[in-house]
């Protein structure tokens, strides 16, 4: 019994566990209440709720130290590339030093002067460009670009962060490409680097600009930056565009001429005024109304500020156009031929050339010379003329006639287009002999033809004419060739040649080979004559030729001063003599017309071979002037020298006109200053006798002129249909004046002007 109570008590006390278990489970399932076990689907529900549950309460603390440790991370990187670009920037910054400035930045035109020093001739430029100090300019100059450029200028510290973060994002989200740059930026990319667009670039620039303004002061930056800014126009820099847009100094600039240069800076071609007014005017508005806000200017300065009228635009005058072309490349030539400059150097250095061309006078030559002006109705298509004018006393070109086009022909005529000098190469044999101790009241044969040894053919004179036997006066008056080959069949071509580059013509030119060298066959440069004919009219002193009188810098210290110093190559005494001689070819030879010029003036005439040019170098003891012209063929050989009009032949006549309408014109109103007196101390015959016939009376065997004397003079008389051949008397020159002619030609000279026939000597 007592074990049945005992086994029932048990199951008593396991059914009441059992539902106790059982309320338990009940309660616990409170998430869905009593209906738990009579609805499985909701029974299922739960259990899964209860199972998101424990995994939603499970899963954040397994993920939590790997989200942690990711952002750790990311702070860290951004940390360190902050420091690193940071360390980096700081590293540049450090190391970056100031360039020397970009070339072209600086680069400012040369101006180049007549010789009055204040007459403008050309410029040398790659850039409009003119430096000015600023001092002198309206403070509202400055103002205005500040206003329009970077308005926190005096404050920043020369890069706006915020200016090129917004240009930063606007760039690369694909709106308008901005640059974001200050004024000190600006600068630094045109005056240190040059434009750049690049990101690299810019981060360059904007060390640079940090650096800039820890060096500079804000005024000398601003300047700066007002000297480099495109201002359109071509110009560069503020004065340049001043002089573009209202034809005044920037010093002279108003307030609204200020505010609307500064305003078109971002696009100074398409908001041109001219260009674009409408543009212009906004841009124009708005730097007033920024400049007012900043108190720049007042109210009622902004109220009645209006838009002003520019200039029309001028399409930049090439200084090579024209004849002035050939001054200017001379000028280049000059300077750069040395070393002393470089071409760059002429072109950006922003110097002052003073040349040495007188003003007048070059028009003077341009309106003789030139085929379209003087000689407009004279010379005909296509024949070439040169000119050149020089002080003697110290090699100075006054003037010069080189072409009419630089930039349609840039071959210069006056000192490197060539032709044949013929007879002015005949004072240099005359020189020689002097200097060998011959008398020129020696007598030679004139007559032609004559035969000389090692010539194959006959020697003659223009048009055969004979003139007997004359003395060296007469025979340079008249250009008689066969006297002339007598002499130098006594000093040898090479003595000739030796003697002409002793005056100043080139050695390379004349070189004494050509056994007609004192008949000029070789081909010269005017250039050549006038340089030799100089160091007759300067005494046998050879001065240098140059047309650049002096250089000075941007501030006015001399960088160069041409030589003007000359050199004894002839013994006074003996150019007197010379020059004694060349008085007759203009008192009673072949340039008569020269004597209009009213002043003692000594020359000689040239006639090339089978009429292919003529010229004619003549000089007073101040002045020295060539002129010539040649006619080139289709392929640049010389050929004859076509008929010229209003009664020119094609030799010397023409030649002799140019220099004496010139001369006459450029001497007007200066003294006549006469020669040296000399006295001939040369023996007759020359020291040995052997030059000419050596005595004064000799046959003439002219049959048509005969040479006739008077008290102290020589002249060739015309007496047509004479046939007298007997003995003549042939007086000598006096030793103390030139020879003056007893009978006085036309004043436009008479049959014997052109000199060369048959040989063409």
């Amino acid at each position: 019994m007592a074990s049945q109570q005992r086994k029932g008590t048990s199951r008593t006390t396991s059914s009441a566990a059992g539902r106790r278990r059982a309320g338990r489970a009940s309660t616990s399932g409170s998430y869905g209440g009593a209906g738990h076990s009579a609805n499985p689907r909701n029974n299922r529900n739960r259990g899964n709720h209860a199972a998101n549950a424990r995994n939603s309460h499970r899963g954040p603390k397994r993920n939590r130290p790997k989200r942690h440790l990711l952002l750790k991370w990311t702070v860290g990187i951004i940390a360190g590339l902050l420091a690193l670009g940071i360390g980096a920037f700081a590293y540049a910054y450090s190391t970056t030093e100031l360039p020397s400035p970009e070339k072209i930045a600086m680069a400012e035109k040369t101006t180049v002067y007549y010789g009055d020093g204040t007459t403008e001739m050309g410029t040398f430029a790659t850039q409009n460009r003119e430096i000015i100090g600023c001092q002198a300019l309206p403070k509202y100059v400055g103002e205005s670009i500040i206003a329009s450029e970077n308005q926190s200028f005096y404050q920043d510290k020369g890069v706006d962060i915020k200016g090129i973060a917004r240009a930063f994002f606007n760039n690369v989200s694909g709106g308008a490409r901005q640059g974001g740059s200050t004024i000190t930026q600006q600068y630094a990319e045109r005056y240190y680097m040059g434009d750049t667009h690049t990101y690299s670039g810019k981060v360059k620039e904007a060390l640079l600009a940090l650096k800039i303004t820890q060096t500079q002061s804000k005024d000398e930056v601003l300047c700066n930056y007002m000297n480099t800014i495109y201002l359109g126009r071509g110009a560069y820099g503020i004065q340049a565009a001043a002089k573009a847009y209202y034809n005044k100094e920037a010093k002279d600039l108003t307030m609204p001429e200020a505010a609307m240069l500064a305003g078109i800076i971002p696009a100074p071609s398409n908001w041109d005024p001219a260009v674009n007014q409408k543009q212009a005017n906004l841009r124009f508005n708005r730097v007033i109304s920024i400049m007012k806000s900043k108190g720049y200017i007042s109210a009622t300065d902004a109220k009645n500020a209006q838009p002003p009228q520019t200039v029309p635009p001028q399409s930049r005058q090439n200084s090579f156009a024209g004849p002035n072309g050939y001054l200017m490349q001379m000028v280049r030539d000059e300077l750069t031929q040395d070393g002393t400059f470089s071409r760059d150097d002429l072109d950006t250095g922003g110097y002052r050339i003073v040349t040495t061309i007188d003003k007048g006078k070059q028009d003077l030559m341009f309106n003789v010379a030139s085929p379209s002006q003087g000689g407009k109705d004279i010379v005909p298509q296509g024949v070439q003329i040169g000119g050149m004018n020089v002080n003697p006393k110290d090699g100075s070109i006054v003037a010069l006639y080189a072409g009419d086009d630089y930039l349609a022909k840039q071959l210069n005529n006056a000192t490197q287009a060539s032709y044949e000098p013929g007879s002015t190469m005949k004072p240099f044999a005359l020189m020689a002999a002097v200097q060998s101790g011959v008398n020129l009241n020696t007598t030679f044969n004139g007559n032609s033809p004559r035969i000389f040894e090692n010539i194959t053919s006959p020697v003659r004179n223009f048009d055969n004419q004979s003139f007997g036997y004359i003395n060296l006066y007469n025979a340079t008056a008249n250009s008689v060739n066969t006297v002339y080959m007598d002499v130098q069949g006594h000093l040898g071509a090479k003595k000739v040649a030796q003697t002409a580059q002793a005056a100043g013509v080139n050695p390379k030119l004349v070189t004494g080979d050509n056994p007609f060298t004192v008949l000029g066959n070789d081909s010269v440069h005017v250039a050549d004559i006038a340089r030799a004919y100089a160091t007759f009219a300067n005494q046998g002193n050879r001065p240098t030729l140059h047309i650049v009188s002096s250089v000075k810098d941007a501030k006015g210290k001399e960088m160069y001063r041409a030589p003007t110093n000359t050199e004894r190559v002839f013994t006074a005494n003996d150019t007197a003599l010379v020059t004694k001689a060349l008085t007759g070819t203009v008192q009673y030879g072949t340039a008569t017309e020269a004597r209009r010029i009213g002043k003692a003036v000594a020359g000689k005439s040239g006639t090339a071979n089978d009429s292919t040019a003529g010229s004619f170098a003549g000089f007073t003891s101040n002045s020295v002037t060539v002129f010539a012209m040649w006619c080139p063929g289709p392929n640049g050989s010389p050929q004859e020298i076509p008929q010229l009009r209003a009664g020119y032949g094609n030799g010397s006549d023409y030649p002799v006109h140019l220099f004496t309408e010139y001369m006459r014109q450029a001497l007007n109103g200066t003294p006549n200053e006469t020669f040296p007196v000399v006295k001939d101390e040369g023996k007759i015959g020359g020291p040995d006798g052997s030059w000419g016939v050596g005595g004064l009376y000799r046959y003439s065997a002219s049959p048509n002129y005969r040479l006739q004397g008077g008290t102290g003079t020589t002249g060739r008389v015309n007496t047509p249909g004479s046939t007298e051949t007997g003995l003549t008397n042939i007086p000598a020159q006096p030793d103390t004046q030139s020879s003056t002619p007893s009978t006085t030609p036309s004043a436009n000279g008479d049959a014997h002007k052109n000199e060369t026939s048959g040989n063409g000597q």
